[in-house]
């Protein structure tokens, strides 16, 4: 069964704001609500209230470009008490915080691949766990072959505000063994293989090969806790081995371009003489999937449901969304979303419900 809510997820903030508004002028009365709405803030835990099951929350549901509803990839999955971040672009722990999840109770990451709009967010989600949530040890980063370098990366180019971090802070709040990140590396499956990358309790994490060829290595993952399950593309041409095995997932998460947008923005880059977008809307086309294409894949799947994510390009006018989801519907039979950042899907373990809310 699939619910879908179309209503918002209703933050404390944006009532802080609203009242704010309202109460301009009165400076008691605001710093009092303000006081009352932190205080509120610090004693809620959004995790807790989730029943068991697994969740996602899309906090990043965008490519590089910027746009203001879409962010650059990031994924949050909930299963049971796991938190884990599923590529880390740009934005992605303000948006788990506009969305109420703090992101200083991650447990991990993993990275799909190395393309920057995928990594560019961890130093900064791994400094605020760090400082925000006391922990004894780095935050761990699952990633194939290659993730080392990253997080070597990311440790050196951080080394420094840790130091900042821990003089002033000491080390009750800022452990000295709890900063930056540790590799996890794994090596890349072939096609046909889905090692299993991480197990705990209830919850597994396996790994399959995609094609976003000449970028390698690229991968997606399939993620199952009690009984349901997920996929998740990453970036990818149309792939037969993601189809495969992603077979019965209750949710594929499939990036998406769609060529007659990013078409238009060549002729307009061509025709205004700038050589360099004209190229790059030109290279990217084949090593994403179009929309139909990851609707094929989530039918040949046999999933339950197909959320987009890794949206290209930005569509600021809703009729382009349109454009972007013609032919869809006639691909695929099982719900469809297009999502937002904020986009939150919920599956309850021991149910068959598919729960999809957007902002």
């Amino acid at each position: 069964m699939i619910r879908i809510h179309r209503s918002s997820r209703a933050t404390l903030l944006a009532a802080v704001t609203l009242s704010l508004f309202t109460l301009s002028g009165c400076a008691d009365q605001v710093l009092g609500l303000m006081e009352r709405t932190v205080q509120a803030n610090f004693l809620t835990d959004p995790f807790a209230e989730l029943p068991d099951g697994l969740h996602v929350l899309v906090c990043g549901a965008g490519g590089p470009l910027p746009f203001a509803e879409r962010s650059s990839a990031c994924l949050l999955v909930i299963a049971g008490e796991e938190r884990m971040l599923f590529d880390v672009g740009a934005g992605s722990w303000r948006n788990m915080a506009l969305q109420g999840y703090p992101g200083n109770s991650l447990d991990r990451v993993f990275l799909t691949h190395f393309h920057s709009d995928h990594i560019d967010g961890l130093g900064e989600v791994a400094t605020l766990r760090w400082a925000g949530g006391n922990w004894p040890t780095p935050l761990p980063v699952h990633g194939p072959d290659g993730v080392e370098k990253v997080v070597a990366g990311f440790n050196l180019a951080y080394a420094q505000d840790q130091a900042y971090r821990f003089e002033h802070h000491g080390p009750n709040v800022t452990p000295p063994d709890g900063a930056g990140l540790a590799a996890a590396p794994f090596t890349t499956p072939a096609d046909g293989e889905a090692p299993v990358v991480f197990e705990s309790g209830d919850l597994r994490v396996t790994a399959f090969a995609v094609d976003h060829a000449p970028v390698a290595p690229a991968v997606g993952y399939r993620i199952e806790y009690k009984g349901r399950s997920i996929a998740i593309s990453g970036d990818t041409a149309k792939s037969a081995n993601l189809e495969a095995m992603a077979r019965g997932v209750d949710v594929l998460f499939h990036e998406a371009l769609s060529k007659r947008l990013v078409g238009v923005m060549n002729k307009a880059a061509t025709n205004a003489g700038q050589a360099n977008m004209a190229k790059v809307t030109a290279d990217i086309l084949d090593y994403h999937a179009s929309p139909v294409e990851a609707a094929e894949s989530a039918a040949a799947a046999e999933a339950d449901a197909l959320v987009f994510y890794h949206v290209v390009p930005p569509m600021p006018l809703s009729p382009l969304e349109g454009i972007f989801m013609d032919g869809v519907d006639d691909a695929f039979e099982g719900e469809i979303e297009l999502s937002v950042d904020g986009t939150f899907v919920s599956l309850p373990a021991g149910d068959d419900a598919i729960e999809i809310e957007s902002p």
